[in-house]
């Protein structure tokens, strides 16, 4: 204790970060993470700039390219980034905002009365996580630009030309040695496109990736967007698949308390609750204030007119908040100048505010909607009481799922081979297709923390079905037995309690094909729907078995796809050689399904995580319910660009 005590401390130790340092040496503080998710964030805040010149009123177009590098393009026809010398600094204000932490114009509120961009860590960290970037301005009829390398600039903002355009062109390339990935996808790009469209109606945003091109010289993938209608287009857009309960959507726009809120519902004969929330085009998936204060004003504004309506007293059936929310899918919109956002992620609003605003809109013009909507509003009324008695019935299945100890021997499901640790941090469940795969996986598990449960054929497809129908499924039950977890809590009667959950890591593990992929998209529909806080904390993945094992000689390898068995077939040459295409987990012995697909050392999981919680919702309503041309066409669609991530 005394020598640590002696020990060199003095101011010397201490290390200041000059500019931009700080970034990049602690990169995931400022966008996540370092991965996929952190990678998509930069262009992210290099869009939400030019959203906020749409907001302010200077901005109708944004283009977004995918260059051939990998690198990015951001062009809007905004104001353009001011270029005059900033007082304070000294040097341009171009300079400024792009390599100073928490400099802009949003934070003035004269300039921007509200701005998106969820950590507001703005275009400069964009920079400093960029290992080149090029910024051009066009303002003032002439061209001004300014290189960056690692957040550092290379010369002076200088002038380049003349020109009759206005606004600001970004490109940045991410720096592959602070990023494990550095290949953007088209299609999540795609998706927060879209949806920034819909969620600021009049703007357009195209959308290009220049990596691959067709025969006549054009882009393989371009999209364009462009709402008029804003969220009535987008709630359509969600909605595709379902069958509606009323020709148009419910529509409320307006102003409380200073805060613009703009919501679309619908009702249709599903029985999910497909609630969307966004605070200044943020998606904040953990709702908030603005979320609680829509639910309080639907359900009391809808108690009340169906009181009135005499509807439920012939019914004779007790009514709750989440019997009026029962195949709903709505959105709300909401514009704050000063978000709090809390909660685990840090998308979910604080703002007590924003909750009586939400309230007094949705009640105000909900009310107003039924009395100017009798037959949409008896409608709705029946469809609740429908709901009512589907929660008793869906009530008395939980109860029977919830009976048992799940801690006792005697209240887990026959099938399960449990593990021996108890710490839920070390323990995972596989979920294994068959008997026959469910034998190999028990006999190759390492049965200190993995636990085996092979389920019995497909399950039940749960988007087809009444909540208290799922709860009767035998293998369903089984599944919320062996996870160890309940439904309700003290704050809503339909989460999922995860207070007693038992495995950190729940596994889908089904052959590599067809079949395997059905059964992949039935429990990963489960999941969504039923157990989405599963998926939130990142619990729930997919294991990938190789599809080919290549030998020859002495020699073999594992490949997980199409280019694995090419690549070995070079290696290996052309004679002598023997392929084994796996079509089912059940063709390899014990010690290979372990070597390959459960051994944490030499297997490749999948995290199943929701990026766009919308578009999740309307891709699992369209594979899984009841209308098949539009499910062919997106399967027609999307087969090319179907991939194994490693």
């Amino acid at each position: 204790m005394e020598e640590n005590q002696n020990v060199d401390y003095s101011a010397s130790n201490i290390t200041v970060l000059e500019g931009l340092e700080a970034v990049r040496v602690r990169p995931a503080m400022y966008i996540g993470d370092v991965n996929e998710r952190g990678l998509h964030h930069l262009v992210y805040e290099v869009v939400d700039n030019s959203i906020d010149e749409a907001l302010a009123g200077f901005c109708t177009k944004i283009d977004v390219q995918i260059n051939p590098d990998n690198s990015i393009t951001v062009e809007d026809n905004g104001r353009g980034i001011p270029v005059d010398m900033h007082e304070k600094e000294h040097r341009s204000a171009l300079e400024v905002v792009m390599t100073v932490l928490h400099a802009g114009g949003k934070f003035n509120k004269n300039s921007y009365k509200v701005s998106g961009g969820l950590h507001g860590v703005g275009v400069s960290c964009v920079n400093a996580l960029s290992d080149h970037m090029i910024v051009n301005v066009y303002r003032n009829g002439k061209v001004y630009q300014q290189e960056y390398s690692k957040g550092k600039p290379l010369y002076a903002v200088k002038e380049i030309g003349t020109t009759d355009k206005r606004g600001t062109k970004i490109t940045f390339h991410p720096d592959g040695s602070i990023f494990t990935v550095t290949e953007y996808k088209y299609d999540t790009l795609l998706e927060r496109m879209r949806e920034l469209a819909y969620l600021n109606k009049g703007i357009t945003i195209d959308i290009t990736d220049l990596r691959e091109k067709k025969e006549d010289g054009t882009p393989m993938r371009a999209d364009h967007f462009h709402s008029e209608k804003g969220l009535r287009d987008f709630i359509a857009y969600l909605d595709e698949n379902r069958e509606k309960l009323m020709p148009e959507a419910i529509y409320i726009e307006g102003e409380r308390k200073g805060i613009p809120i703009e919501i679309a519902m619908q009702y249709n004969t599903g029985y999910s609750e497909n609630l969307h929330s966004y605070v200044n085009n943020i998606n904040t998936h953990e709702g908030g204030t603005h979320l609680a204060g829509f639910r309080s004003g639907l359900t009391r504004t809808l108690k009340n007119y169906a009181d009135r309506s005499g509807l439920l007293q012939k019914a004779k059936v007790e009514i709750t908040g989440d019997d009026f929310r029962e195949g709903l899918t709505a959105i709300i919109s909401v514009k704050v100048a000063e978000p709090q956002f809390e909660g685990q992620t840090k998308t979910k609003l604080g703002n007590a505010e924003v909750r009586g605003a939400v309230d007094e809109a949705v009640s105000e013009m909900l009310e107003n909607y039924l009395e100017e909507h009798p037959t949409e509003a008896h409608t709705i009324v029946d469809k609740v009481i429908l709901a009512a008695r589907a929660r008793q019935a869906a009530r008395k299945a939980r109860e029977m799922v919830q009976r048992s100890n799940v801690f006792s021997s005697a209240g887990m499901p026959g099938k399960l081979a449990d593990c021996q640790s108890n710490d839920p941090a070390e323990c995972e469940i596989f979920f294994v297709e068959g008997d026959s795969a469910g034998g190999s996986a028990k006999q190759g598990r390492d049965r200190r923390f993995q636990a085996i449960l092979p389920l019995r054929g497909k399950i039940l497809n749960v988007e087809k079905v009444m909540r208290h129908r799922a709860f009767e499924s035998e293998a369903i039950r089984d599944i919320y037995t062996a996870l160890g977890v309940t439904v309700g809590t003290p704050e809503d009667p339909q989460a999922l309690n995860l207070s007693k959950l038992r495995y950190h890591k729940v596994i889908v593990m089904t052959d590599a094909d067809v079949d395997g992929a059905h059964i992949d998209t039935l429990m990963l529909t489960f999941f969504f729907r039923y157990m989405p806080e599963l998926i939130e904390n990142g619990y729930v993945y997919l294991a990938t078995p190789p599809l080919y094992l290549v030998k020859k000689g002495n020699k073999q390898v594992y490949c997980w796809t199409e280019e694995d068995r090419e690549r070995a077939l070079m290696e290996f040459g052309d004679k002598g050689i023997h392929v084994q295409r796996y079509k089912g987990l059940g063709e390899m012995n014990s010690d290979q399904l372990r070597d390959t697909t459960m051994d944490p050392e030499g297997r490749q999981l999948r995290q199943v995580t929701i990026e766009n919680a919308a578009s999740a919702d309307r891709i699992f309503s369209l594979l899984m319910g009841d209308d098949v041309p539009p499910r062919r066409a997106f399967i027609e669609q999307n087969a090319t660009y179907a991939t194994i991530d490693a």
